[in-house]
């Protein structure tokens, strides 16, 4: 598989999952197990998201392989635009995947809703025109 087709299908998988993860916010009151499942939907969202700016770079001979090392390079290659607030997504992930209680759930989702969706879609949009363009 060629890296630009890789890339191309793994933005495939990062728009399902996005969508996904909205389709989640715009529920008005979530229950315990909703919220889970929002936090659950925003790790595999962020995932796809850094493996897919990675693989983005990758086929353009720009070497990166781990997370914080990817999103430096997605900053620098300017696919993000705020780079702090996706290291503190990188940040934040680990910490709610290791743990869970109530108040932590409750700063996960505001931060999901009101901060790392809105870089989530402008990320999406960014690797849309690219793909439209064959850059």
């Amino acid at each position: 598989m060629t890296p630009d087709i890789r890339w191309k299908q793994r933005f495939q998988n990062f728009e399902k999952a996005y969508r996904f993860l909205r389709a989640a916010l715009d529920k008005p009151r979530l229950n315990e197990l909703e919220r889970t499942g929002v936090i659950q939907a925003y790790e595999f969202t962020f995932e796809l998201a850094w493996n897919t700016a990675k693989d983005y770079l990758n086929a353009r001979g720009v070497e990166a392989a781990f997370p914080r090392d990817v999103l430096k390079k997605a900053f620098q290659y300017e696919l993000v635009a705020n780079g702090e607030v996706w290291m503190d997504m990188l940040e934040k992930r680990n910490l709610m995947a290791h743990s869970y209680d109530e108040d932590r759930a409750q700063t996960a989702l505001s931060l999901i809703r009101d901060i790392y969706e809105p870089e989530f879609r402008r990320l999406m949009a960014t690797l849309a025109v690219k793909g439209e363009v064959g850059e």
